[in-house]
């Protein structure tokens, strides 16, 4: 039953339906994205073996790479908040412009602040080492992601909100 302002009320939700203490584990939009990330970053750690056959755990934790974990992590989200709140909703509308100013922002603006970050440190290890900015720290190159790459983060997290759905609803959920 949902109130007035579109809520359901708590007097609505059934024990056996829901925790009382954990309503969070069956908020399926998020775990849809936090499991989307999560194998977007696992992911991560066997394409860099796979490229550069070392294995690299930083991977778990890192930005940049095969897929994007940020284009995962809002399409699982969007996906999941359509087929839970429907395509027309505000909700819909709201996820999928975020998620589309998040994957622009990987490919563009991030991509290309990696690509200075990778510039400046060239210069910086040209430099004389009684400069003053000789001993600066280098900048973290790995930064955004290119096409490729956010696409394949979102086909990540658009299957991944599909298959959380499927399980959700064959698990006995709403």
């Amino acid at each position: 039953m949902r109130g007035m302002n579109g809520l359901e009320s708590s007097s609505s939700l059934s024990p056996s339906s829901s925790s009382p203490y954990f309503p969070v584990l069956h908020n399926y939009p998020l775990i849809s994205a936090i499991l989307a990330f999560a194998i977007a970053q696992s992911i991560k750690v066997f394409t860099t073996w796979y490229k550069e056959r070392r294995w690299d755990a930083k991977q778990l934790i890192g930005s940049g790479g095969m897929p994007s974990s940020h284009s995962a992590t809002v399409t699982a989200l969007a996906v999941a908040i359509g087929i839970q709140d429907g395509l027309g909703s505000s909700a819909f509308a709201t996820a999928t412009m975020f998620a589309s100013v998040v994957m622009y922002d990987a490919f563009g603006v991030r991509l290309h602040a990696g690509k200075q970050a990778e510039v400046l440190n060239q210069i910086v290890y040209q430099l004389p080492e009684e400069h003053p900015l000789a001993d600066t720290r280098p900048l973290h190159e790995l930064l955004g992601h290119t096409p490729l790459q956010v696409t394949a983060g979102a086909i990540l997290g658009f299957f991944v909100a599909l298959l959380s759905r499927l399980v959700n609803k064959f698990a006995g959920g709403a």
